[in-house]
């Protein structure tokens, strides 16, 4: 009986600590103390010649829902701290 409580409080806590991650894979995980602001993500994400339509924060990441350099929408997953893009799924 000892070990099944054992085991299952390891399965529980692994359950906890690895929620589904609903950006789709990509994974930033920093703290909202530090972050870029919305405004800079924007002007980042044009510089690299994505035309911005909504920025927000989910899971970690920025997403950066633009139209991409061919014409097509992208969803961008965006380090929040640093601007570096983690993932870009075209939609």
């Amino acid at each position: 009986m000892k070990k099944f409580f054992i085991l299952s409080a390891a399965a529980l806590t692994l359950a906890i600590s690895a929620p589904a991650n609903a950006s789709g894979g990509a994974y930033c995980g920093q703290a909202s103390g530090n972050w870029m602001s919305i405004d800079a993500v924007k002007a980042k994400a044009a510089g690299m010649g994505y035309d911005v339509r909504r920025v927000k924060r989910e899971d970690g990441c920025y997403e950066v829902y633009a139209i991409g350099k061919n014409g097509g929408r992208v969803e961008i997953y965006m380090n929040p701290v640093t601007g570096k893009v983690v993932k870009v799924k075209n939609k």
